[in-house]
């Protein structure tokens, strides 16, 4: 078992018996399919906006969904589903993940109901398809700025060019 990783069912009750450690309740989510800088440092400024941060962290078959393979690239996620949850898991602002099946963190957002969700400033309010769920319940939304512009399909791509350009 991994510390800080958690069934839905487990951060619930987990929540639920120790609320003074867990609200306001930071929640974010995304792939974090090889862990760079930017994730980080938005992983840093997310949980200043409360007493704890959850991430939702998609699954294998969640990323693969949503990031379908694309020419010329290998298949995601590059790094399987319990190795991100560990990573994630052991970084200092992170007080728990768990993992979700679906396309976007909307059934987690409503079990969990988090004071503040958290998205990277390339996202807008707008669009956020866990927006609508988060402000019926009074939650906020906040955005963070994106402080080091990097993804992993950026890194991936440096990777190949330099593969393909050995001669």
């Amino acid at each position: 078992m991994i510390s800080g990783f958690y069934t839905l069912a487990e951060l619930q009750q987990t929540i639920a018996a120790d609320p003074v450690h867990w609200r306001p309740l930071v929640f974010t989510n995304g792939c974090f399919d090889l862990l760079h800088a930017g994730h980080v440092r938005y992983l840093q400024a997310a949980k200043q906006f409360g007493q704890a941060l959850v991430v939702g962290l998609n699954s294998d078959e969640s990323v693969r969904t949503i990031k379908p393979q694309a020419s010329g690239r290998p298949p995601r996620p590059l790094v399987p589903e319990a190795q991100r949850a560990e990573v994630l898991a052991s970084l200092k602002p992170v007080d728990g993940v768990v993992l979700f099946a679906e396309t976007t963190a909307s059934q987690l957002i409503a079990a969990l109901q988090p004071d503040i969700y958290v998205k990277g400033g390339d996202y807008r309010i707008e669009t956020l398809p866990e927006a609508a769920i988060v402000h019926a319940y009074g939650g906020r939304v906040e955005l963070i700025q994106i402080e080091v512009p990097s993804s992993t399909s950026a890194i991936v791509d440096q990777i190949l060019h330099a593969v393909r350009s050995q001669p």
